[in-house]
């Protein structure tokens, strides 16, 4: 199956994230890539597949779990270095200038970095997602500073948008230990 589009659904309860996980699988033929509890008592459904499917599959969800949806999104051909991003195998040897965008949520994060990588030449190092971060998330990527700036605009544009954008920073020229401790 085809990973061009993306579905997600972020929801305050652990509970309704199973059933929400359920209409989404039955509604139409996606691909599962993740359903887990997250921090602070969370729960996230990332789907994927063609357009259509997905768009169906995040709609059913959002009409079950409504009462505790926090954020969701469809994101069309979504960039192909995201899902390396998540799973946190995205390898670095060397940083250029270093862009973070974080966020209150899972789902603007995730669109904010598809927005990102899509805007300028950047590699995105790693996508994470609220374990051990209260809920929040946060991307980091790497590129030349003109890049990585224009890249950061565009993503946190997206996230605050939605009203959740915490931070957002450029490191110009990072010391080689930061890298050591992102990996």
């Amino acid at each position: 199956m085809a990973l061009h589009s993306f579905g997600l659904i972020e929801l305050t309860s652990v509970a309704a994230g199973f059933e929400v996980c359920d209409a989404m699988l039955k509604a139409a033929a996606v691909q599962l890539l993740l359903s887990r509890s997250i921090c602070s008592g969370k729960y996230m459904v990332l789907v994927c597949g063609d357009v259509a499917a997905v768009e169906a599959s995040v709609e059913a969800g959002t009409r079950v779990g409504r009462h505790s949806l926090i954020d969701s999104f469809v994101i069309p051909n979504v960039d192909e270095s995201i899902a390396p991003a998540i799973s946190g195998v995205n390898k670095v040897e060397e940083l250029e200038a270093l862009g973070i965008v974080e966020s209150f949520s899972v789902a603007s994060l995730i669109e904010g970095a598809d927005a990102a990588v899509k805007t300028a030449d950047v590699k995105l190092i790693e996508i994470r997602l609220a374990m051990a971060l209260g809920g929040k998330a946060f991307v980091t990527l790497t590129g030349s500073v003109a890049a990585v700036r224009s890249a950061v605009e565009a993503g946190a544009a997206v996230v605050a948008a939605k009203g959740l954008l915490t931070n957002k920073v450029v490191i110009p020229h990072p010391r080689p230990e930061l890298l050591r401790e992102m990996i």
